[in-house]
């Protein structure tokens, strides 16, 4: 059992899978393989058929309930298995399958790669090792069922992980990849949710199919605890004539959606970067055309749009369409090097809160924060603004920070020691933020991004400081490459 009593929101089912101990045909005879269950001491088989995929488990219920006392002979276990069969992704989180398996009074589950091929097996108490016993209650509320007030729970619960995170010190960055996935889960859920409304009101199933994704700080695998809504529809090319019978169809699913992403906590953006504003509900060809537009304008509005949009990562449907949609974006962003100079220059002012004489720059112009100093505008978005423009330079796909960091030090477009100073920024940036959001919760008071330098130890003002002038360090380096000026 690690140290750690929060390693269950930080590990992967392929952690803690086991083989599975019985694998057959789906032709083998019903008493072979009761037979080597026996002989195994398995409690299931899995019957998989081409190239490993699952098509039926045999249980140990399904013995008794369906074999025993039975003549059975020479019948394919195919005539006794339960299918179809409910089954875990390797690469899905463990703290998810727990309590998928919770919920469902599963002992045991298949695992199965992205191919659908079986790959292991999950034993539920095996993966509740990893867990602390009062983490099981978060993982409960966590993967809740996906009702309403089921959701409401797990948004709920956001917080209190965060803090056993914080306190466990799990560095900041992979609380925020947490954090994100749990919004994006969300997103899926409640899409779900909607789907099923729509199907049970008459609107029937999708009139063809789409890609819900998220942007900003969603999209990078980013988001701190009360993000608002960054979101958009990505649809599969159709014929004009059946634009006001499709887009009427997605125009109710957006509503529903934000809607209801509203209620849970999710507040509406303040921009309208939301699926129910058609220039964030487009198909595929239409969102090219529209990106293409936006780079060739070089208009200020259209430039502060592409920030936004670049982000993006999909959470739901036809993740095909987001990832064409993707390459286009790179390969269009990497062949354009004068939108990526106007860029830059959007964004010039962005730079981290310290001044020429190593005096950090704090917020005059807020009464309620006066005097702090804002770490999101000050600090991570000047840096996530920077490693972004090196990224679509150097035609890097990656969203995250991080990602991109080891992505571009990868290629050689930037060097360990750069790397390696950007990526302690981020995460000490991070952390700062974090912490000062939870204490804003848990004090009452509205959660931002404001810290006062007085609630910090000398030792981080130091080091608050030097980060801040490695990332104006960086963005002269990034601006010098984008526009050849050096400062």
């Amino acid at each position: 059992m690690p140290s750690s009593q929060t390693a269950v929101f930080r590990r992967l089912v392929n952690a803690h899978m086991a083989a599975p101990p019985v694998v057959v045909a789906p032709d083998e005879t019903a008493a072979r393989v009761v037979a080597r269950m026996v002989e195994a001491g398995a409690s299931a088989a899995v019957v998989a058929g081409g190239e490993g995929r699952i098509e039926g488990i045999l249980t140990e219920q399904d013995v008794v309930r369906r074999i025993a006392c039975r003549r059975i002979g020479d019948q394919p276990v195919a005539g006794f298995m339960t299918r179809p069969v409910l089954a875990v992704g390797a690469e899905d989180p463990l703290y998810k399958a727990i309590g998928f398996m919770r919920r469902k009074r599963l002992r045991h589950m298949p695992v199965v790669d992205e191919g659908g091929r079986l790959v292991g097996m999950l034993y539920l108490h095996e993966a509740l090792a990893v867990a602390a016993g009062p983490l099981v209650d978060d993982i409960d509320r966590l993967t809740h069922e996906d009702s309403f007030e089921g959701l409401r729970q797990v948004k709920a619960a956001q917080v209190q992980v965060a803090k056993r995170l914080f306190a466990d010190s799990v560095p900041a960055p992979d609380i925020q990849a947490l954090i994100s996935d749990i919004n994006n889960d969300l997103y899926r859920r409640v899409l779900r949710l909607a789907l099923a409304e729509m199907r049970a009101t008459g609107w029937g199933e999708p009139p063809v199919a789409f890609c819900c994704i998220v942007m900003g700080s969603g999209g990078r695998g980013e988001s701190y605890l009360f993000p608002d809504q960054d979101n958009g529809f990505v649809l599969a090319d159709y014929p004009d004539d059946r634009h006001n019978v499709v887009d009427a169809w997605f125009v109710e699913l957006a509503e529903r959606m934000v809607r209801a992403l509203d209620q849970l906590g999710f507040p509406l953006c303040r921009g309208g970067v939301m699926a129910v504003n058609p220039v964030w509900r487009k198909t595929l060809s239409q969102w090219k055309a529209q990106v293409s537009m936006w780079m060739r304008r070089l208009h200020v509005m259209m430039l502060q749009l592409c920030d936004i949009f670049f982000d993006f990562r999909p959470v739901f449907g036809e993740r095909d369409l987001a990832a064409e949609l993707r390459g286009f974006v790179t390969g269009a962003a990497a062949r354009n090097r004068p939108f990526l100079y106007q860029m830059f220059e959007v964004q010039a002012e962005h730079r981290a809160a310290i001044g020429l004489f190593g005096r950090l720059v704090r917020e005059r112009d807020d009464p309620a924060h006066r005097g702090h100093i804002n770490l999101k505008y000050g600090g991570t978005l000047p840096l996530a603004e920077a490693v972004r423009l090196l990224a679509l330079k150097e035609a890097v796909p990656e969203t995250g920070t991080l990602a991109r960091i080891a992505a571009l030090e990868a290629k050689g477009a930037m060097s360990g020691d750069e790397a390696d100073y950007l990526r302690g920024a981020f995460a000490f940036l991070t952390g700062l933020q974090l912490r000062q959001q939870i204490a804003d919760y848990e004090a009452g008071r509205k959660v931002g991004n404001f810290v006062d330098p007085a609630a910090l130890t000398e030792r981080e003002l130091e080091r608050l400081k030097e980060y801040f002038r490695t990332i104006n360090d960086f963005r002269s380096r990034v601006r010098g490459e984008l526009t050849g000026r050096l400062v």
